[in-house]
């Protein structure tokens, strides 16, 4: 195993927990906070009434939790140029 392949296997060790542990506090109702790029959040959602676009007919959609990304002040900035 020469340099290049070493730090490319650390690296994707490092990428991968740090995807992990996200979806880990995520899964506990735990923000994470990314100083400088952004906030992940759980949003929830209430239990709604919609409609099959089909038939018409009126379904219930039942209230759920969804993961959500905020991004930081510093990251909009960025992105804007």
């Amino acid at each position: 195993m020469n340099k290049v392949e070493l730090v490319k296997k650390d690296s994707e060790a490092v990428v991968s927990a740090v995807f992990e542990t996200i979806g880990e506090a995520l899964t506990s109702g735990e923000e994470v906070n990314v100083a400088g790029f952004g906030r992940f959040v759980v949003k929830e959602t209430k239990e709604r009434t919609a409609r099959n676009p089909k038939t018409g007919e009126a379904v219930t959609v039942p209230a759920s939790k969804k993961p959500a990304f905020k991004p930081a002040k510093a990251l909009k900035e960025s992105v804007k140029g």
